[in-house]
């Protein structure tokens, strides 16, 4: 008894210790040679990249900075039942004629494109160098060290209000009135102004007077960027707005801030943000910094009083057009980056987004009634801008209902997470409803192998799957099916809630329409084991290839639409494994590795799980932790960048970050300990045979529970649990078959408790 309550102790100790420890500290050497290897300070709106050698720079992002010019309106022109009268007659100029775009004058761009702002530049007194810069996660602060010639260091901090687009720099007394400031807009750079001026878009407007300067990059059609920077005794204030007529106000907001003000706004907005999020100590170094880094980069990039969250948020480099636009991809990257914000107990975050697509709804109805023809439907192109101009015409990516779905399945899992019921009734369910209308549209009757009928999707994509050739489609696409699975699943439950009478047709989807589509035979020559039935991309589609998007697998996740583990289904997944297994890695990008992390994880492979995350820390991460959608070096993928560091002076930069890749990083890790099932809350589902002594607290999970653990001597030996909201409770704790529940003995490998709101519960391993 003494032994456990001593245990006990140092658990309770322990976990209090490292709630007072808060985040950590993460440093970086100089020099930093892109503006993607730098430190990063972002607040949603404005994004700063801190980089350089022996001069400091400070790269500039303003979200929202869109030339529109070049979108597209959805098509109209053509139906889903066209669509698939031309794809079954093999029709290619007909195909291509229905999505066609209108023709573009030649300074018009091609589509629509945020743009970089600039940077400023802070060139020190001869001899100075930077060293190293560490980032205070808890407050948001970059500390730098700089050397003067004489070998001592001298400290500049770097912060950012987490409400106003303003910066400030705090300069040591040895370089106050000694460094020599520029601010170059993106312009300057000949890849940017070659393409501007081809698009007709005008020089900036500069200027400097004494201690202030400033840059405005004017478009043809839609609102300017204003940059602008003042320097004081001891600080360098720099500041953005967009908008016409912004460079006075902004002038005015430079020479009347106040630093300690803004100080004292910014460390209470990011001790609350992470006093919400989970605090989590792990045994793994790789890991770890993949959940610091990542909350951190939560909050610059997707905080509730920013704007959504584009393909890089805010973090634009000024070398060269942020690439795909920095838009919004609604195939996996958009959910990839908010889903997150799920577990780690910031639900406001997803608030933006939701804002963005309730002023897109009247366009996606139009969209959907249109192209479906019918009533309610909505349609989510895979690809727009803020707007919801299509970007390009990829009519694969255009007929991908399943952007929709997903889309909607998120906003149903903001729900359930905070059981929140205006989440619901005012996003969640028109979502739910407008996506399952349109995949009824698309459904037809077929006759199954027993001579009875079933529903089928007969035109159907996997996402990216031949890119937009005539044969990329194929009756009853697996990751369509999940998708719509998972809809018919989610909408009695949300109709319960909100007392709205149950649709036969969802009930009819889930039991007639098949969970994925098979495929037979041997895949494996040398091996006898190397045959059976697995999931298929769609009917008589197998997975040949290394492919990144592992839309086959998506009924495992993200949609979750069956149990791998469940007989009926579980030899083919592990043929289905086998077979992605096989095919390998050659042709993945940043983001899909968390994507496949995750799906080990979901099938008990937690060591491979966490090899794949060490990979992609490895191979697609660069020398300063920017997520890459490339490769950092030759032989990680066919998709690779060059090893910076051995090209020759000069050399064109074309490096690709995206936020995605970092977020799926940080929900993986989150998978590993704390996963959402059918069955209810799993705890570390499947322990790492290495991790011997980790804790956790706070990751949310559906029904609004709150959960940690502490893990001693390789065993699960607490868990803690809080109700926020009341209501059933599944949770199954890996604590053995003998264990208390608030000090009263228990046994069995579950718990099934209804909750009050408010509650708390404690399960402790028993000797």
């Amino acid at each position: 008894m003494l032994r456990q309550v001593l245990c006990c102790c140092l658990l309770i100790s322990a976990v209090w210790s490292y709630a007072q420890q808060g985040p950590r500290m993460l440093s970086w050497t100089f020099p930093l040679p892109r503006p993607h290897t730098g430190i990063l300070l972002g607040n949603g709106v404005q994004g700063l990249m801190v980089w350089g050698d022996s001069t400091l720079n400070v790269t500039i992002g303003r979200a929202g900075f869109w030339d529109r010019r070049g979108g597209n309106a959805f098509s109209t022109r053509t139906t889903f039942a066209e669509v698939r009268a031309l794809l079954e007659a093999r029709d290619e100029p007909g195909l291509r004629a229905a999505f066609a775009v209108p023709k573009r004058a030649d300074n018009q761009p091609p589509h629509p494109q945020q743009l970089g702002g600039g940077r400023l530049e802070l060139r020190f007194p001869p001899g100075w160098r930077l060293v190293q810069g560490d980032l205070l996660l808890d407050r948001a602060d970059i500390r730098i060290q700089v050397r003067d010639p004489r070998g001592k260091l001298h400290l500049l901090t770097l912060a950012q209000a987490p409400d106003q687009e303003l910066a400030w720099i705090s300069l040591p007394k040895a370089l106050q009135g000694r460094c020599t400031l520029r601010l170059i807009p993106a312009w300057e750079s000949p890849a940017v102004q070659q393409t501007l001026i081809k698009w007709g878009v005008s020089p900036p407007e500069t200027g400097q007077e004494g201690p202030e300067g400033y840059a405005i990059q004017r478009l043809p059609e839609d609102a300017p960027l204003t940059l602008a920077w003042r320097q004081t005794a001891d600080r360098i204030w720099l500041g953005s707005a967009l908008g016409a007529g912004q460079l006075e106000p902004l002038r005015s907001r430079l020479r009347t801030a106040d630093a300690g003000a803004l100080t004292q706004r910014k460390d209470a907005w990011w001790a609350q943000y992470w006093s919400d999020v989970p605090a989590i100590r792990l045994p793994d170094p790789v890991l770890q910094e993949i959940v610091d880094y990542g909350l951190y980069k939560q909050a610059c990039s997707t905080p509730p009083q920013g704007l959504p969250c584009a393909l890089q948020g805010p973090f634009m480099e000024d070398y060269q057009l942020p690439p795909w636009s920095n838009d919004y991809h609604f195939n996996i990257n958009i959910q990839m980056i908010y889903t997150p914000a799920l577990a780690s107990n910031r639900l406001a975050h997803l608030d933006p987004v939701w804002k963005m697509l309730a002023g897109w709804m009247p366009q996606l109805r139009r969209n959907g009634e249109a192209f479906f023809g019918q009533p309610g439907a909505l349609m989510l192109p895979h690809a727009v801008d803020d707007s919801c101009q299509v970007v390009g015409t990829f009519w694969t990516g255009t007929i991908d209902h399943a952007c929709t779905a997903w889309m909607a399945y998120l906003a149903w899992q903001h729900y359930r997470y905070g059981m929140d019921r205006r989440v619901l009734e005012q996003t969640a369910w028109p979502l739910l409803v407008g996506a399952f209308e349109g995949y009824w549209a698309m459904l037809e009757e077929v006759s199954d192998d027993q001579g009875n009928t079933r529903l089928s999707l007969p035109v159907s994509v996997s996402p990216e799957y031949r890119g937009d050739a005539m044969n990329a489609w194929g009756r009853d696409a697996s990751f369509q099916l999940a998708a719509l699975h998972k809809i018919a699943a989610v909408l009695p439950q949300a109709a319960a809630v909100l007392g709205k009478p149950a649709d036969p047709r969802w009930a009819e989807v889930s039991r007639r329409l098949p969970p994925y589509t098979t495929v037979d035979g041997p895949w494996i020559d040398e091996s006898p084991w190397g045959t059976g039935q697995r999931i298929g991309l769609w009917e008589g589609m197998d997975l040949v290839g290394s492919h990144r998007h592992h839309s086959h697998l998506g009924g495992m996740y993200p949609f979750i639409t069956y149990d791998p583990a469940d007989p009926a289904h579980a030899g083919i997944v592990r043929n289905s494994i086998n077979r992605w297994v096989h095919e390998g890695m050659g042709m993945w990008s940043g983001w899909c590795v968390p994507w496949a992390a995750v799906l080990q994880s979901r099938i008990g492979h937690t060591e491979a799980a966490v090899s794949y995350l060490h990979h992609w820390q490895r191979n697609f991460v660069n020398e300063g932790r920017g997520t890459l959608h490339n490769s950092n070096a030759p032989g990680g993928s066919i998709f690779y960048h060059p090893v910076w560091s051995k090209l020759p002076p000069g050399a064109e930069n074309r490096e690709i970050m995206q936020l995605d890749a970092g977020f799926g990083a940080l929900s993986a890790v989150l998978e590993l300990l704390v996963q959402q099932r059918p069955s209810g809350i799993h705890v570390l589902p499947d322990l790492h045979m290495a991790w011997k002594d980790l804790e956790f607290d706070g990751i949310r999970t559906e029904g609004a529970f709150l959960i940690g653990a502490a893990v001693q001597e390789g065993q699960v030996q607490e868990i803690r649990v809080r109700s926020e909201a009341g209501g059933l409770l599944r949770l199954h704790h890996g604590l053995g078959a003998a264990w208390t529940l608030d000090g009263a003995a228990r046994n069995g490998s579950s718990l099934e408790l209804d909750c009050r709101p408010g509650q708390e519960l404690v399960l402790r391993r028993m000797e």
